[in-house]
C-alpha cells in the first residue's frame, strides 16, 4: 500500500495539478495584452529560481521547472500569434490533447501509448543540451522538470479552446465580480506562486524549532 501511495498516487496527484495548471495558463494567454512581455517575466523568475535553489543547496537545483515551462510556452504562443498560426477551436484543442498523451513518454525515450510505442533516437539523449526541450541528457537532474515537450501541447490545447470560447462570447454571469480576494490572487498569481513555498517552509521550520 505504501508503495502505491509513494508511486502511482503521487504521480496522479502531481499530474492532476500540473496538467490543469498548464491548461488553464494556456486558456489565459489568449486574454493577455502581451504574451511576449509575460513570457520574458516568467523566464526571469525561472532563472531566479534556478539561482536560488542552486545556492540554497537544500535539494537538487530546479532546472527547467514549471515556471520555465510557462515562459517557453508563452513565448511560443506569442510567436505563433505573430505568425498568425495560433491554434483555435475545439478540434485543434482535442488534437493537441491527443498529441500530448502520445508524447508523454518523450522524456523517457519514446512516444506512443501502451503497446503502440516507438523509441526515439538515443542521440537525442546523448547530451544535456536538449534537456530543456524534453530530451534529458545522461547527467541531467532537476528538482522540478517540465520541459517544452510534451507540455507545450497541453498549453496550446488550453489556448485553442479559450480562443474558441472567447470568439463565441463568455456567459454574462462570468463577467461580474465573484470573489474579490481570489481576484486579487489571480492578478498577482506569479508573486503568490513564487512566495508560497518559502513561506510554508519558513513556517514549518519555526513550528518544529519551537
Amino acid at each position: 500500500m505504501r508503495k502505491i501511495l509513494d508511486g502511482t498516487f503521487l504521480d496522479v496527484w502531481r499530474a492532476s495539478i500540473s496538467w490543469t495548471f498548464l491548461f488553464v495558463a494556456g486558456c489565459m494567454c489568449v486574454l493577455s495584452r502581451s504574451n511576449l512581455r509575460r513570457g520574458l517575466v516568467y523566464g526571469a523568475f525561472a532563472l531566479l529560481i534556478f539561482v536560488a535553489t542552486s545556492f540554497a543547496a537544500a535539494d537538487v537545483p530546479i532546472s527547467f521547472g514549471i515556471i520555465f515551462c510557462m515562459s517557453a510556452c508563452t513565448l511560443a504562443y506569442a510567436l505563433l500569434e505573430r505568425l498568425h498560426l495560433a491554434p483555435r477551436g475545439p478540434v485543434a484543442g482535442l488534437v493537441l490533447l491527443a498529441l500530448f498523451v502520445v508524447s508523454l513518454g518523450v522524456t523517457r525515450g519514446f512516444v506512443g501509448v501502451g503497446p503502440l510505442t516507438v523509441d526515439l533516437p538515443a542521440s537525442l539523449y546523448a547530451t544535456d543540451r536538449l534537456s530543456w526541450l524534453g530530451f534529458p541528457g545522461p547527467t541531467f537532474e532537476s528538482g522540478d522538470y517540465y520541459p517544452v515537450l510534451p507540455y507545450l501541447l497541453m498549453y496550446l490545447s488550453g489556448a485553442s479552446f479559450n480562443a474558441w470560447w472567447k470568439g463565441r462570447g463568455y456567459p454574462e454571469r462570468l463577467r461580474g465580480p465573484v470573489c474579490r480576494p481570489l481576484e486579487f490572487v489571480g492578478r498577482h498569481a506569479l508573486a503568490f506562486y513564487v512566495a508560497h513555498q518559502p513561506l510554508i517552509l519558513a513556517a514549518l521550520w519555526l513550528a518544529f524549532r519551537a
